[in-house]
């Protein structure tokens, strides 16, 4: 992590942080739609910074649908893996512990919207945009 804006997502915002395999379980397997923020190294990707202001943002426009998590480097690598979502930073949805899509690197607003529609409205949705 160590960029202000990813660190802002759990201090301001108080989203949890996926740090390890039974946490990233628990938040994903929990009732209701999920979105982990895998934001890739800040430093090397300068989109990380721009996903970290527009996820927030994404949660009020869509009232609050869904709850996020940053994902901790320690567990980064084994989700990128199980989603097939390689390119960061990404937006990765769970609904009930299912898997429902990725959306990686930073997207025009529309585009965000409608990915995020699409998976949200969908019950058995696997897609990477």
């Amino acid at each position: 992590m160590g960029h202000p804006l990813i660190d802002r997502l759990t201090t301001e915002f108080g989203w949890p942080r996926i740090a390890t395999e039974d946490g990233f379980r628990a938040f994903v397997s929990a009732p209701g739609a999920h979105v982990l923020f895998v934001p890739g190294d800040a430093a090397r990707n300068l989109e990380t910074p721009d996903v970290a202001v527009i996820l927030p943002e994404l949660k009020a426009a869509f009232q609050h649908a869904f709850d996020c998590a940053v994902v901790d480097d320690a567990m980064e690598k084994a989700i990128r893996e199980e989603t097939k979502v390689f390119k960061t930073p990404s937006l990765i949805l769970y609904r009930d512990g299912r898997f429902l899509g990725g959306i990686p690197k930073v997207r025009d607003w529309s585009d965000y919207v409608a990915r995020l529609s699409h998976y949200l409205a969908s019950s058995d949705t696997t897609e990477t945009a």
